[in-house]
């Protein structure tokens, strides 16, 4: 499993947003400015969040984005999922894909079955609450 720009940047966003609650609708250049990340690739991950009810948006003067639930109800597996796709280790897993022919005899699918509950259960146990915490020495690594 591998997370993109996508889903780091949008868990950055979210994060963001959150710490900021209180300034209304923030334009995106202000998040981008803060967060170091192109202003435009910045409207392609809101575009996402804002279809996977996350985050809703506001045009014109005073406009900007601001998050459509509580960081306490934003699941860290769902901003994740959405902005990512599939997490699956293996593509027998996805939904989408076909049964495998092998499945009755696969000696595997219960390992990859597994590995796939232990990432689902750890990525919900989190939430965009949980991510905000005080800046302190030490803690300044990026995600």
């Amino acid at each position: 499993m591998f997370i993109s720009t996508k889903g780091r940047y949008a868990l950055r966003t979210l994060i963001d947003m959150a710490e900021h609650q209180s300034d209304g609708y923030l334009p995106l250049k202000d998040i981008a400015v803060r967060q170091e990340i192109s202003e435009k690739y910045l409207e392609s991950i809101v575009k996402i969040l804002v279809a996977g009810g996350l985050v809703t948006g506001v045009r014109g003067k005073g406009g900007g984005y601001r998050l459509s639930k509580t960081p306490e109800q934003i699941l860290v597996g769902d901003v994740l999922r959405l902005s990512e796709g599939s997490l699956v280790p293996v593509t027998c897993l996805e939904e989408t894909s076909s049964p495998c022919p092998r499945m009755v005899q696969c000696r595997t699918l219960p390992f990859w079955t597994g590995l796939q509950k232990v990432i689902d259960d750890y990525i919900d146990s989190y939430t965009v609450s949980d991510l905000i915490r005080p800046f302190e020495a030490g803690n300044d690594y990026v995600i």
